[in-house]
């Protein structure tokens, strides 16, 4: 008999619902939220009630592209949390029901260890060939152990992974997240939201070297962005006094390619102290595979800087295809394959929780 399991992700502002049958990914449906865009972030509240509004047509949709009827499901796999209480009321509800009518149990995912997962969805033939963007694209999975760096818009960590329910950090951000940094340095250029894609654009055709901005000096193996931030608003707010000037678009009419040299800037200096610490680690605990996940391992720099410091120190470096980098379902489905092959299941009154370690 087949183990199909349907998998929800609600955790932010993407609703997304996938189907895994026996280890294979056989749909992924994401429906964004263009609402918060004119807000300059998610506004938990939208958030919410779009959710409300996607769930139950991005369910359907998962299950039709699948092939699969919702009789033949194994169990529902959701989202339970970390993330916006409000978003993950409405999926791990739906869940609930949608486990209930069918007598079938419920396995809950926790959304960090759900990006880590990533790394081991493996698609079916029949959703590459639906998928222009994974045709011809070597899919590779870790091998136990590994070090991961988990870097999204609320968390930057390093993740010592030696099964996929046996994960630690070892180091974290204090304060800001990588994301967070990139989004908030972004706002102050008065980049659109989501601001880390628009960086990733303007860097890459800006000077990293003309913008120095402040690194932290924290001990062992965790983060810190927060005195970045601070050393990128100083160096505008000198920049515009030096020109006379009260906004970034003035700025950048006497300063030419002042966005661009300042995203190529600021996208070196965080992906240097994100890859100084997955070094250190690295060395200490002898472990040569190192992994990324997490919305912003979608950023090329990272990615490419990634690739180069493992071929120079002889590593191995696995980074998933950027249609898993962000949130989706079909990560979660995959930690809540590997739970439902161990049978562990969770009880129907299973509350969401807003905050949470790995």
């Amino acid at each position: 008999m087949d183990t199909i399991i349907l998998a929800i992700e609600s955790s932010c502002d993407d609703t997304s619902a996938a189907v895994i049958k026996d280890g294979l990914l056989m749909s992924n449906v994401i429906a964004s939220q263009k609402v918060h865009e004119e807000f300059g972030g998610v506004v938990p509240e939208l958030a919410s009630r779009a959710h409300q509004q996607n769930i139950m047509p991005v369910v359907d949709a998962a299950l039709k592209h699948a092939g699969v009827d919702k009789s033949e499901l194994s169990a529902i796999a959701f989202t339970r949390g970390p993330g916006l209480l409000g978003s993950l009321l409405v999926g791990t509800s739906f869940a609930k029901g949608l486990a209930l009518s069918l007598h079938i149990p419920l396995v809950e995912v926790n959304h960090l260890q759900g990006h880590i997962m990533a790394h081991f969805v493996e698609p079916s033939p029949e959703y590459i060939a639906t998928n222009p963007k994974l045709q011809g694209v070597e899919i590779r999975h870790p091998q136990f152990p590994f070090l991961c760096l988990l870097v999204s818009g609320g968390n930057s960590q390093i993740v010592k992974v030696e099964a996929y329910n046996k994960m630690e950090i070892i180091g974290q951000t204090i304060d800001d997240a990588a994301g967070e940094a990139f989004d908030k340095c972004a706002k102050v250029m008065g980049l659109p939201y989501p601001g880390g894609p628009w960086i990733d654009k303007l860097a890459k055709v800006g000077n990293p070297a003309v913008y120095p901005f402040a690194k932290p000096n924290i001990a062992g193996y965790d983060y810190s962005f927060s005195g970045l931030k601070t050393s990128f608003l100083y160096t505008l707010r000198d920049l515009m006094k030096a020109h006379n000037v009260d906004t970034v678009d003035a700025l950048a009419e006497q300063i030419p390619n002042l966005r661009e040299d300042l995203c190529a800037s600021l996208q070196t200096t965080i992906i240097d102290i994100l890859l100084r610490k997955v070094k250190k680690a690295a060395n200490d605990l002898h472990i040569t595979r190192i992994a990324v996940a997490g919305g912003v391992s979608a950023n090329s720099g990272l990615r490419d800087a990634i690739v180069d410091m493992c071929r120079r120190q002889h590593w191995e470096a696995f980074i998933p295809p950027f249609s898993f980098t962000t949130d989706n379902a079909a990560m979660i489905a995959q930690a809540g394959y590997y739970k439902f092959l161990d049978s562990d299941f969770c009880p129907i009154d299973a509350a969401p929780y807003a905050k949470t370690t790995i």
